[in-house]
């Protein structure tokens, strides 16, 4: 009982679910179309809103008007005894129409010139701004070109500052050189003088030792003489007497030799050990000299190491900066490039979307025509029927807004010119040209044209 009384519950809640949904469906159905009704009204109004339309309707009275005006026409004729007060009211509520159809007429030509007015101001006023646009770009392209000259000589300037400094350098090391150049001269100046000295001083012990080693030689002589002289006296003399003495005289002669031997050996001892002792100052200072060379080299070694370490510093660096210059420079070209690049696609964009806008324009104002002929020619067939005064639908129905007798100017937005005469009232001509030449008076054109001289 309770499971079937559920079920119930739940197939009530189904239905009643069903039916808010196809009401709802109804509902929505309703409303889209009232809003497809309200969609429609506001297009036809706005479709009635037009002035061709508006002016097609007013043809559309004149037609009824006129229509009107026939029938009355023949019903007057119909009638035997016409009623003159009658008729003069008719003519008159005719002509008054008629004039009344005449100042719509005029003020719908003065709208007209009045929009065509501001449509050629509009045209203007574009013209005028892509004058000044253009006027601007080339002041940019000016400002450009400025500031790349600009930036031209100052890197010339750059550049000459650069060189001078590098002959600066280059005059500098070239003094060092010459400076370093000069010591060295005068250091050499200054060894060859030591050296001469050494040699001077080497010669006049040489020539000292000489001397003493010939007056040792001549005192040994000359001691040897009297040693000989003293002997044969000794042996002449006391041949006898000193036999015994021979022994000792013998000791005493080996006993001077012995003496002489170790004075001589001393003496060259001393003379060796001088002439070690000069030898060994010479080699200290040819050792000293050679080191202070070699320590000079070193320097120059280093000062020639650290003045190419440095110029090649200095050449990096200088390339680092030209490249860096030459890429400053190309990213401003390219700048340059792509902001010109994006001017003229902006450009190009605008003038695609002025395409754009004025062929949808034209195509909207082609579905309007059509949609304004094809009304029209339904309303014409429908008046053809009833009347035969179908000239002003005829007139009102023709193609190009404007209402003159030209041309249509596709290019204008599709009006239709009036061809105006040449004199000073400039009425409308029905024609463009016509059959017969005429002779102007062109003093009275100048006038009229503000020409003055």
């Amino acid at each position: 009982m309770k499971v079937q009384k559920l079920q119930a519950e739940r197939l009530r809640k189904e239905k009643e679910k069903k039916r808010n949904q196809e009401i709802d469906m109804e509902e929505e159905h309703y409303r889209a179309e009232e809003r497809k009704k309200a969609i429609d009204s506001a297009r036809l109004y706005q479709y009635y809103q037009m002035d061709r339309v508006k002016g097609f309707h007013s043809a559309l009275l004149l037609t009824e008007v006129l229509k009107e005006r026939d029938a009355q026409i023949e019903f007057k004729k119909k009638k035997l005894s016409p009623d003159k007060k009658w008729e003069e009211l008719l003519k008159h509520n005719f002509e008054k129409a008629l004039q009344e159809e005449q100042q719509k007429a005029e003020k719908r030509r003065r709208d007209r010139l009045a929009l065509a007015s501001d449509h050629l101001q509009q045209i203007k006023e574009h013209e005028e701004v892509d004058e000044l646009r253009r006027q601007e770009e080339q002041k940019d392209a000016e400002e450009i070109k400025k500031q790349t000259k600009l930036y031209e000589l100052e890197r010339q300037r750059e550049n000459k500052r650069k060189e001078e400094e590098m002959l600066e350098l280059q005059k500098a090391y070239h003094a060092y050189i010459e400076n370093r150049n000069t010591l060295r001269q005068l250091q050499a100046q200054q060894e060859a003088e030591e050296n001469d000295k050494l040699r001077d001083y080497v010669k006049a012990r040489k020539y000292l030792s000489n001397l003493r080693r010939e007056k040792e030689l001549e005192t040994h002589r000359q001691m040897e003489e009297h040693r000989n002289r003293i002997t044969s006296l000794l042996h002449e003399m006391t041949k006898q007497k000193f036999e015994d003495e021979d022994a000792r005289v013998s000791r005493d002669i080996e006993e001077v030799e012995v003496q002489k031997e170790k004075e001589e050996k001393e003496k060259e001892e001393k003379n060796k050990a001088e002439l070690q002792s000069i030898a060994k100052y010479r080699a200290t200072l040819m050792k000293n000299k050679e080191e202070k060379e070699k320590q000079d080299r070193l320097e120059a070694k280093e000062e020639l190491r650290a003045i190419l370490e440095a110029d090649q510093i200095y050449r990096a660096h200088e390339e680092e900066k030209k490249r860096r210059g030459h890429e400053e420079c190309k990213r401003i070209k390219q700048f340059q490039i792509q902001q010109m690049a994006e001017r003229k696609a902006d450009l190009q964009q605008k003038r695609q979307a002025d395409l754009d806008y004025v062929k949808q324009t034209e195509a909207l104002e082609a579905r309007k025509e059509k949609e304004f002929q094809k009304y029209a020619k339904q309303i014409i067939d429908f008046e053809s029927k009833t009347t035969q005064q179908l000239y002003p639908l005829y007139k009102a129905s023709q193609k190009g807004v404007g209402g003159g007798r030209g041309p249509v100017y596709k290019e204008r937005g599709g009006i239709r010119p009036s061809y105006q005469a040449k004199d000073f009232h400039g009425t409308q001509l029905p024609l463009y040209s016509s059959q017969a030449a005429t002779r102007g008076d062109f003093q009275k054109s100048k006038r009229r044209l503000g020409f003055t001289w």
